[in-house]
């Protein structure tokens, strides 16, 4: 097989990126040379490794799955890629995967770190399956069930796939609940009720927080009722949160307690696999309502060091930026 050339996008903390070119080794007879079409900003992990936000105690944990470097010097990161096998064992040409790795025209895998994508899961779509990965498991970590009366604070890409999550549970009551007005429409397509902050309902059995804020997190406290349960689902970097614990939060009996996607929730965690849980989120986009999440445009691949800085700036609002690969 000839030499291949591959571009990759590289992550300069803080606040650089850049397209840096690479040979490829040849793939052993058993592994895939898997060509990408699409691929997608995980914006909050993202955008903080972009901007050199993440604490030095956090280095090695914060590390993508395929990442190459180490912080705080440059890494190429991220997790969401979807491509087509070019070149692999019997039965494996032209198969749509799904991989978690990062932003690369080509890459060489081994087959035990790709799910297939089903025939009715457009590739288009698949790109969401890490984060929909993270949502599945905080819901199982919330213990979330039928006639739950549940809010979601922050309609960020991950607080919308978890409202959505739980907008499937049989008699629930879900609120997604944004400081932007605008994701009203958001949550309109997702099929839950939305909120802002100051209309949000109380006295709720479980409270997601997603929105990355200390006010949000202050809040989701206030709305929990008797003995419920906030999940912390943000999570804030080097970034210092304060909390008012010493109002209701004792006499409520509340529990705050964190998810995280790195280790399959505890419950499950002796039958299901990280490629269990993975191909699960996979199957789960046959849902076209998660359309809803992804930019107006694509954008192009050799555009990505400008996606970063955009992405990185407070007032810009895409929820997930979809890449393309031409």
């Amino acid at each position: 097989m000839a030499c291949i050339h591959a571009d990759a996008l590289w992550l300069v903390p803080p606040g650089k990126a850049q397209i840096q070119s690479e040979i490829l080794a040849e793939p052993a007879p058993d592994q895939l040379l898997i060509r990408t079409h699409w691929s997608a900003i995980s914006r909050g992990t993202e955008t903080l490794v972009y901007n050199g936000g993440v604490p030095p105690s956090e280095y090695a944990r914060m590390r993508a799955p395929f990442q190459v470097g180490s912080l705080p010097g440059p890494v190429k990161h991220g997790y969401a890629n979807v491509g087509q096998v070019a070149h692999g064992p019997a039965g494996w040409k032209d198969q749509w995967v799904f991989c978690l790795y990062p932003h690369q025209t080509d890459y060489v895998m081994d087959t035990q770190a790709v799910v297939r994508l089903p025939v009715d899961v457009p590739p288009e779509r698949a790109v969401l399956a890490a984060n929909l990965e993270t949502a599945i498991n905080a819901v199982w970590d919330s213990g979330a069930s039928v006639g739950d009366r549940i809010t979601v604070i922050g309609a960020g890409v991950l607080g919308a796939l978890v409202a959505r999550l739980c907008a499937t549970l049989s008699g629930a009551d879900v609120e997604l609940v944004d400081i932007d007005p605008a994701k009203a429409a958001l949550a309109e397509a997702l099929g839950v009720r939305f909120a802002a902050p100051d209309s949000a309902a109380g006295d709720r059995d479980l409270v997601f927080h997603a929105s990355g804020s200390s006010d949000g997190l202050t809040q989701a406290l206030a709305l929990a009722g008797f003995e419920a349960t906030v999940l912390e689902m943000s999570w804030h970097g080097a970034q210092s949160v304060v909390l008012p614990l010493g109002g209701a939060f004792h006499s409520q009996r509340l529990t705050l307690r964190s998810s995280q996607v790195g280790a399959v929730s505890a419950g499950h965690r002796p039958r299901w696999s990280h490629h269990r849980r993975l191909s699960l989120a996979v199957s789960m986009l046959r849902d076209a309502r998660f359309d809803a999440l992804f930019a107006l445009e694509d954008a192009p691949f050799e555009s990505l060091p400008g996606v970063m800085a955009r992405l990185s700036e407070p007032e810009d609002r895409t929820l997930c930026q979809r890449i393309r690969y031409d």
